[in-house]
């Protein structure tokens, strides 16, 4: 045989090694989504899938059309089996490499959510940065809801929260990475979004629809689920968030006659010891704007006010966390990153070593950056 010969099969050889395995995308299932549960010695897994045609953002995807949504269910006494029996019925080549959020119930969270995650991280087609969620509701009706307007699913707030976290900050949403890398740590409280389904606020075509909203947070003390506390009890946690970007608040609070809009907290938390205890103090400084002005007050007013406010919510959230026996501010953790041979002394080795008067003073310092496109009453 010719070297040309040769050299010609040769190319033809290496064309087709390029392309043996390759798949066509639009007939594959991908997964956006998952759920899972535990019951009765079993991880019960529901999946979320979407065609790419779904995906894709292409001219020919006309927002306001209806997009159907697939949730697959499976039983397994690990994990790994549970996804893998739905395999049986999929019809097409499931693809993980599109998962965007994992919603657990609390029977996994009391049954332990390391071994969970370690399951999902060590599969090659997972990517690390998932939203982790959990819930009370149902999940195979959990991963049935759509989005407004009839978009995907995906622009949704379970995987897509930094549209609504952009506008309203108040529990900021937690990837797997570092809820597990937080459960881990030594002494802390490590928080994991709640997720419900609102059916309330939303009507299509005089129709009610349910739609995600985030209702709480459920807490953990090391690795073991301790409570569940409502978006109003943690109303206070918020504003010793590092990540908050604005969040509203009406002052005063009995009576409101200003509604705020708050941004990015500057805060610092110090600790000493007090006959053998120790005791917190916290400074704040953050930037405010008039959102609605219902009557006179000058700026200075509602500055006062708003640090008023801002104080009672701060001690209202710590004292909702003292009774649940968890730490809603993470003050354990900033002692033992800050001062970790006073940690070692007075919190390593307790249960909950946290009272009611731990924190000792708080200091808030709200500045009115400016009042809107009207000028402050007189």
């Amino acid at each position: 045989m010719s070297i040309v010969k040769r050299s010609a099969w040769l190319g033809i050889l290496l064309l087709l090694t390029g392309c043996w395995n390759s798949k066509d995308l639009q007939t594959m299932a991908y997964a956006t989504a998952l759920g899972i549960d535990y019951a009765d010695g079993k991880y019960i897994t529901y999946v979320q899938i979407l065609n790419f045609s779904n995906i894709a953002k292409s001219e020919n995807n006309q927002v306001g059309t209806r997009i159907p949504i697939w949730v697959g269910r499976g039983e397994g006494k690990t994990v790994s089996e549970s996804l893998t029996s739905i395999y049986s019925t999929s019809q097409l080549r499931l693809f993980w490499g599109h998962v965007k959020a994992v919603i657990v119930s609390e029977a996994l969270m009391k049954k332990g959510l390391p071994d969970v995650y370690d399951m999902l991280n060590r599969y090659r087609e997972i990517r690390y940065n998932i939203l982790f969620y959990g819930t009370n509701k149902p999940l195979d009706k959990m991963l049935s809801l759509t989005s407004m307007l009839n978009f995907s699913p995906i622009e949704s707030l379970l995987t897509r929260p930094e549209q609504y976290f952009s506008q309203k900050s108040l529990i900021l949403p937690v990837y797997g990475y570092k809820f597990i890398a937080n459960l881990n740590e030594a002494g802390n409280s490590t928080m994991l979004p709640s997720l419900t389904a609102n059916s309330v606020v939303w009507e299509e075509d005089r129709s009610k629809v349910s739609l995600y909203e985030i209702n709480g947070a459920y807490f953990f003390n090391g690795t073991k689920y301790t409570a569940w506390l409502s978006q109003e009890d943690l109303k206070g946690a918020r504003w010793l968030q590092t990540k908050l970007e604005r969040t509203p608040l009406s002052v005063p609070k009995e009576h409101p006659i200003v509604a705020l809009i708050l941004e990015s907290p500057k805060y610092k938390v110090d600790a000493h010891v007090v006959n053998e205890k120790i005791r917190f103090t916290i400074s704040m400084e953050i930037k405010a704007f008039i959102d609605e002005f219902r009557e006179r007050a000058t700026e200075a007013e509602i500055e006062t006010a708003a640090e008023t406010d801002i104080k009672n919510e701060i001690l209202m959230s710590f004292h909702k966390g003292i009774k649940k026996r968890v730490d809603v501010l993470k003050l354990s953790e900033t002692l033992y990153r800050k001062y970790p041979d006073v940690w070692k002394t007075h919190f390593k080795g307790k249960e909950f070593p946290l009272d009611k008067d731990s924190i000792e003073k708080i200091d808030v310092k709200v500045n009115i950056s400016h009042t809107g496109k009207y000028k402050e009453r007189k």
